[in-house]
């Protein structure tokens, strides 16, 4: 009996929208982080990048449970000295709605270059509309 190993030849994308309107965070970057890594395919492999494309929309409108949404806090840093900058999630929620949902999923991903491979089939967007029609992508349920 020999080891399966898939060849990027036979790996097959799909791509799945996720519609996170009035879903909790949490769940939508779980589920996310699970699809682009490939953890839902029979031929998943920990040193093979075997995930999906998976495309967020309604992004800004993603519920935080408890108090987060006044107390959970982000921070960036600038680069120059002294540079670190924080910013509420309410505040980021007008600003960039997408970030969010983002920082999330990419905090869910391996700390490597396939983790970097994966988040770079994440596309999120704002709000209801998305220019990745002539992909057919599948609406993916959240449950």
């Amino acid at each position: 009996m020999r080891t399966y190993v898939p060849t990027p030849t036979t790996i097959k994308r799909h791509w799945h929208v996720i519609d996170a309107g009035e879903c909790v965070l949490g769940r939508i970057a779980t589920v996310a982080a699970t699809l682009l890594q490939g953890k839902h395919k029979p031929q998943y492999a920990t040193f093979l990048d075997t995930g999906d494309f998976v495309i967020i929309t309604n992004a800004g409108r993603v519920k935080l449970t408890g108090a987060k949404e006044d107390k959970k806090l982000y921070r960036y840093h600038s680069g120059y000295e002294g540079g670190v900058r924080t910013e509420r999630a309410s505040i980021l929620r007008q600003r960039i709605p997408e970030r969010m949902v983002e920082e999330a999923v990419r905090g869910m991903l391996p700390k490597t270059k396939l983790g970097n491979a994966m988040y770079r089939k994440l596309k999120v967007y704002p709000g209801p509309n998305h220019p990745h029609r002539a992909q057919q992508p599948t609406p993916f349920e959240v449950s």
